[in-house]
């Protein structure tokens, strides 16, 4: 489990075929490793992965086909956003996040609110079909990892919805948020909550 607060930012220096998916090698900040071990679970770009090698400030992992598929941002060298498991003991200061992204969504807007250095930012994000139905006004949605809050959301002719959200600059300072444009595509995790009740729902409803 995780909280979807970013702990790190590290960097994919190596992507290379492995078996049907692909091993990746990250770069860490100095530290970011000591307390981590082989088979030790650390979300990158908000997926859940396990630490197969660990070499002083790196570390590398195996990734399925699967999971390619399912995520965007793991097969190439580039910054990523790092969380380590949650310990029982830790403090919840995001929200519950399983690492298991649920679809890709595609940036349409991101710019600044207004001018001032300080001032915050608005996302603005389309989300699939199947995201739609788990996202609610205030409710919580994980983007590339980051546990964020939900400001607004509007159904599209698509099926699917928009998420709007405000990026605080402190969240663009210490994740990788800072680097998107419109058009990018991100890694969405629905409510962990949401999805159990929908599940509930569904199984009453036949």
């Amino acid at each position: 489990m995780f909280t979807g607060i970013i702990t790190a930012v590290g960097r994919i220096t190596t992507a290379s075929a492995f078996g049907d998916g692909m091993r990746l090698t990250i770069e860490t900040p100095a530290g970011y490793l000591d307390d981590v071990a082989i088979g030790d679970s650390i979300a990158i770009q908000g997926a859940c992965m396990t630490a197969t090698q660990i070499h002083g400030n790196q570390f590398t992992l195996d990734i399925s086909r699967e999971s390619l598929n399912k995520t965007i941002g793991l097969d190439l060298q580039a910054a990523v956003n790092l969380e380590k498991a949650l310990r029982l003991s830790d403090r919840l200061g995001g929200h519950l996040v399983s690492g298991h992204v649920d679809g890709i969504g595609q940036v349409e807007r991101f710019a600044a609110v207004d001018q001032s250095p300080d001032g915050s930012w608005h996302l603005v994000i389309q989300a699939p079909a199947e995201i739609a139905p788990f996202v609610a006004y205030k409710g919580s949605i994980v983007v590339n990892g980051v546990s964020l809050t939900v400001n607004a959301t509007n159904k599209t002719n698509a099926g699917g919805c928009t998420i709007e959200i405000n990026i605080i600059p402190h969240t663009m300072q210490q994740t990788t948020l800072g680097q998107l444009k419109a058009g990018d595509a991100v890694n969405l995790e629905v409510d962990l909550i949401a999805r159990y009740v929908a599940r509930l729902m569904d199984f009453q409803a036949r």
